[in-house]
């Protein structure tokens, strides 16, 4: 059995007097690939932030690690081996070198240099163009500075804000190929999508619409359920 990495129950939250989460929570397990789906609106970028403390929690819990992370500000939550990658993914006005040192600023500086040139082994394309504004790159290269970055902390669970966000079909592949890697090589991840391609990295599935969530369970679940197929899939 998986051993649980992240919890979080009974979120509300939203902002100004606009609530836009209502009890919703998920989980992730060690070694776990989890897909968050749903359409624009509905609250998966609020829900993400949510669990990075990038907003506070009216309601609710987020544990990481059986730890109680939910009062815990943004970077105590880096520190303790939470990634996130925005929807934007890096930083357009510096360089790559310069976004990827961001994303690894609680690093020792020794491993940090060690660990920058894992990631430009695993990101050749990127590797090339290290002295090169981010802004000026193609999208897809740009996803790659955005994950990059985000390794850089070596954490234990990478959060996706919508991976695909911007990318012709043929560069979600590759993003989807990098993602796949990745989580062979055990490394956590939680990705919020409205494009069903990334099912095929899922071990699970939650579905978010309304700030609720709906379905949990597999890939072949949702294909066996004929609203939740007519839904995401199309298909009569």
């Amino acid at each position: 059995m998986t051993t649980e990495l992240l919890r979080a129950t009974g979120l509300e939250a939203g902002y100004g007097r606009v609530q836009v989460l209502w009890g919703a929570g998920l989980a992730v397990g060690d070694g776990e690939t989890v897909v968050l789906l749903g359409p624009n609106g509905a609250g998966k970028t609020t829900l993400l932030k949510v669990l990075m403390g990038l907003l506070p929690a009216w309601r609710g819990e987020v544990r990481f690690a059986e730890r109680d992370v939910t009062p815990l500000r943004t970077d105590h939550r880096v520190r303790a081996g939470i990634a996130y990658m925005s929807e934007i993914g890096c930083f357009p006005g510096m360089t790559v070198d310069e976004n990827i040192r961001i994303g690894g600023q609680f690093v020792p500086s020794a491993r940090l240099k060690a660990r920058m040139s894992e990631l430009y082994a695993l990101f050749p394309a990127i590797a090339e163009r290290r002295d090169t504004l981010a802004g000026s790159l193609s999208g897809g290269q740009r996803k790659m500075v955005g994950i990059a970055k985000a390794l850089a902390s070596q954490p234990r669970l990478l959060i996706m804000d919508e991976p695909s966000a911007g990318l012709s079909p043929r560069l979600v592949k590759e993003v989807i190929q990098v993602l796949d890697q990745l989580g062979s090589d055990g490394l956590s991840l939680l990705i919020a999508e409205q494009n069903v391609n990334f099912l095929n990295l899922a071990d699970r599935v939650y579905t978010l619409d309304g700030g609720r969530i709906g379905f949990e369970g597999s890939v072949a679940a949702m294909h066996d359920d004929d609203a939740l197929r007519r839904a995401y899939f199309g298909l009569k």
